[in-house]
């Protein structure tokens, strides 16, 4: 008899290999292809880049802001990818396919998911009217790193619950503003 953990590994990696199956389909694959790859900096940048053109003074303070929280999260997810070792799904399992390149050797946890969440919730705080545009994207960010096979769901989860601390605590040590 498995154990619960063996028992949660092996639901996880069936739902990694359902959520990839997804990127058989050439309009899904090319979708998470182009959302993954504007969520390696590209997407965030140039928002950081406009809200400080565009909103002078509070858009300086609000992508410095959101500039810190993404340093934080850096130094998260490198020291925490380097602490666990958790290889990334397609090569643990030979039938996962990696749709893409991925930028690092390993999984645990998404270090796209943690700096979209990051970012948005930072941006949300300063302008909460780019919630239309900046919450699809975070949720894409993350379904792609699991359908091109980055990614585990529980990698993307816990990347979520640690963005959303990082920003939280952002937040709370330099308060928005006005």
């Amino acid at each position: 008899m498995k154990s619960m953990p063996q028992r949660w590994q092996a639901q996880e990696q069936d739902w990694c290999l359902a959520a990839n199956r997804w990127g058989t389909r050439q309009l899904v694959r090319g979708y998470f292809r182009l959302v993954s790859r504007l969520g390696d900096g590209a997407f965030w940048y140039a928002l950081i880049a406009l809200i400080a053109w565009f909103d002078h003074a509070r858009g300086l303070d609000a992508a410095a802001h959101m500039a810190i929280a993404g340093g934080v999260a850096t130094l998260a997810y490198r020291r925490l990818k380097r602490w666990t070792r958790r290889p990334r799904p397609y090569v643990a399992d030979g039938r996962i396919r990696a749709w893409v390149a991925p930028l690092d050797e390993f999984s645990f946890p998404s270090g796209h998911t943690l700096h979209a969440v990051s970012f948005t919730l930072v941006a949300l705080a300063y302008y909460p009217t780019l919630a239309w545009l900046l919450l699809p994207f975070t949720l894409s960010v993350a379904l792609s790193r699991v359908v091109l096979g980055m990614h585990y769901p529980s990698d993307v989860i816990a990347a979520t619950g640690i963005g959303g601390v990082i920003s939280l605590l952002t937040l709370q040590l330099v308060p928005v503003s006005g």
